[in-house]
């Protein structure tokens, strides 16, 4: 499942940093561009709840082989694309198979969370963020050497293919009937604990999202800081996001979710604030390295109690918070924007900051929701 995980980050962190040579192909400005790649997250938002009930009636692993393979077919295709709405539509699918790929992916990591007696969903992000990692390492090598993104994204994409093909026993194919606690199903929106769960995920969302489009503008108008300097305050935040999620798992164990989350929460409001307000870009940095540790956990912990409440193997109480999540991503960037906007940057931070901080009370209240789920954990 780790490899499984890395394989969906590597997919993700491969495109991203071709954005510019793809926008250059198609001659599209920054408006039509920001639509395009729009169309990726609106696509993640709109199959997410489906594609819970597909894990839930296909399982895991078929849902995972076959989400994987279509987001390999599509990718190389990004480079040949020969218009910005060629483009959107790309992106569209993409975002619809990866998303896919990626609540299916969760599904099972809860699966091999219940089977193994012990909470394992944040050491499997942690090969997310390794595989995001290397996918754009091997982009910007790639762009270094002149390869055009079809040639390097179709070389991503069949070896994603080989890797899947090799890994892919490793997914659970469904969760076993012993995997499945029998508790009455109740419709997902009369679920308070999800929409708690939901909370958490969205401020997450949020507060990742701003680190990485707006760290570096914050660095450079805020700190004066130069924009080798600026670029290094997402890499700060995604390096400790990584590795502290390699310890997450431990954490869980030793201190139990809420109080991972509730620190969390108060470790990355604290370094978001540190970054909005201290006119330093050493501090402004720490302030990130901050920010991605205590964010680290949030996402894999949420989800790990949304399938621990959830009916069944608990497809759809994860496809339901990751729909929430999706949300968050959609909505973050022009949030911080029109903050910035009306007031300054420096605020905007400082809203973010308050909000990862609201995972806290968040993650409390749901603790008191779903007393039995929390305490599993």
């Amino acid at each position: 499942m780790f490899v499984v995980f890395a394989a969906n980050g590597a997919l993700n962190g491969s495109w991203t940093p071709r954005v510019p040579a793809l926008a250059a192909r198609v001659a599209a400005g920054p408006g039509v561009l920001g639509l395009a790649l729009l169309a990726m997250t609106a696509g993640m938002l709109l199959v997410a709840p489906l594609a819970g009930r597909l894990a839930e009636r296909f399982g895991a692993r078929a849902v995972v082989v076959t989400s994987t393979l279509v987001s390999c077919a599509i990718l190389p295709l990004l480079g040949l694309a020969g218009s910005v709405l060629a483009l959107g539509v790309l992106l569209f699918g993409l975002g619809l198979s990866l998303g896919t790929m990626e609540v299916a992916m969760n599904v099972g990591g809860v699966a091999v969370e219940r089977r193994a007696g012990r909470p394992l969903l944040s050491l499997l992000h942690a090969g997310y963020s390794v595989g995001g990692f290397a996918g754009s390492a091997a982009a910007g090598l790639a762009a270094g050497h002149h390869w055009p993104p079809s040639r390097h994204l179709a070389v991503v994409a069949a070896v994603a293919t080989v890797v899947l093909l090799a890994v892919c026993r490793g997914v659970p194919a469904g969760a076993a009937p012993a995997d499945r606690p029998e508790r009455p199903r109740v419709a997902l929106v009369k679920q308070p604990v999800l929409w708690l769960l939901g909370g958490i995920v969205v401020f997450a969302a949020i507060a990742e999202g701003a680190s990485a489009d707006w760290s570096a503008l914050l660095l450079v108008t805020r700190h004066g800081a130069g924009e080798g300097v600026a670029a290094l305050a997402y890499t700060a935040f995604s390096l400790a996001m990584a590795v502290s999620r390699f310890g997450g798992s431990w954490a869980q164990r030793r201190f139990g979710a809420i109080r991972l989350l509730v620190t969390g929460a108060l470790v990355a409001g604290t370094g978001l604030a540190l970054a909005a307000l201290v006119p330093s870009a050493g501090v402004a940095l720490a302030g990130f390295v901050l920010a991605g540790a205590g964010l680290s956990t949030s996402f894999p912990v949420a989800l790990s109690l949304a399938g621990s409440a959830g009916h069944g193997g608990g497809e759809r109480e994860v496809a339901f918070v990751s729909t929430i999540a999706y949300g968050g991503f959609l909505a973050g960037p022009p949030l911080v924007g029109g903050i910035a906007q009306a007031t300054s940057l420096s605020v905007s931070f400082v809203v973010v900051g308050l909000l990862a901080a609201l995972i806290a009370p968040a993650a409390v209240s749901a603790r008191r929701r779903e007393p039995q789920a929390a305490s599993a954990q």
